[in-house]
């Protein structure tokens, strides 16, 4: 299950996130007529002579729906923490009658976009995470471990890959009984992150709940074996009873147990450090 480390972070409900931290937002791309959008959330105040960590964050609604509030308030911790976040907006069925491989071109896109522009956000290139929940978990994996589907307009000299994955219950399994495969057929197999492990993918952490209906506790476990088999730091984190989405903000308890568990990882990797301690009112 990985090692254990210990934190201590002081964390409140409070009403009012979006005056904690610098945002803007950006347009990272344009396909046809539409336009892609990216929310940028920076530490209250940055060193220019520094080069943060950056955290890139997908939505997840089986690539069908969603939204960039998702996962606001862990961009708002985030970037208190000392992180620079993005909360990357892409194509979805519903809003642009898309399919899920659109999805994973805009997030490779998104993140090649933020390594194009590392000096302008202060970026260190060697340290950025992808993250997402469900749908948005498997962007997040796929982006780091899938060669194929990218943008015909994209660099592909500038690596897609983050260097570490933080997954919410996510969507990992593309292949026959898995989700999203009556959707994406036989191309699972280029597709699927769990099919396409490989040596050198990047240190992940995943939270999950043993009564999740659409990711089985099985596909996890054998996520972390394989990821284990190929070399690869892979930490699992399972909660008792939850369900899909267990880890959302509204659902506060949660929030705040898998955002300790979340920052304990990132501090192993010596992306943050213990200190700043973070009230949240």
């Amino acid at each position: 299950m990985g090692r254990t480390y210990s934190i201590t972070i002081l964390i409140s409900l409070f009403l009012n996130i979006s005056s904690l931290f610098s945002q803007e937002k950006i347009q990272y791309k344009q396909i046809d007529t539409t336009k892609l959008f990216m929310e940028i959330c920076t530490p209250e105040k940055l060193d220019n002579n520094k080069k943060y960590p950056a955290m890139v964050f997908f939505f997840g609604g089986g690539w069908n729906k969603g939204s960039i509030t998702q996962f606001k308030p862990h961009a708002t911790y985030f970037a208190q923490r000392g992180l620079v976040c993005f909360l990357v907006d892409y194509r979805v069925k519903n809003r642009q009658n898309t399919t899920p491989f659109e999805s994973l071109k805009d997030a490779k896109s998104a993140i090649r976009y933020i390594r194009t522009h590392a000096d302008k956000f202060q970026i260190d290139t060697t340290k950025i995470v992808a993250a997402g929940g469900s749908a948005g978990g498997h962007l997040a994996a796929a982006a780091a471990l899938i060669n194929d589907y990218n943008e015909s307009t994209d660099n592909t000299a500038v690596s897609c890959k983050p260097n570490a994955l933080v997954l919410f219950n996510p969507a990992i399994d593309n292949g026959p009984g898995g989700v999203g495969y009556r959707r994406i057929g036989d191309k699972y197999t280029k597709f699927s992150p769990i099919h396409n492990i490989q040596k050198g993918a990047p240190p992940t952490i995943i939270l999950s709940g043993t009564a999740d209906n659409l990711i089985p506790v099985e596909t996890i476990k054998k996520y972390e074996t394989l990821m284990l088999q190929a070399g690869s730091i892979c930490e699992v984190r399972l909660y008792e009873g939850r369900a899909h989405g267990f880890f959302n903000y509204n659902k506060f308890d949660n929030y705040k147990s898998t955002l300790i568990e979340v920052d304990t990882f990132l501090q192993s990797l010596n992306y943050l450090k213990t200190l700043p301690v973070v009230e949240i009112k």
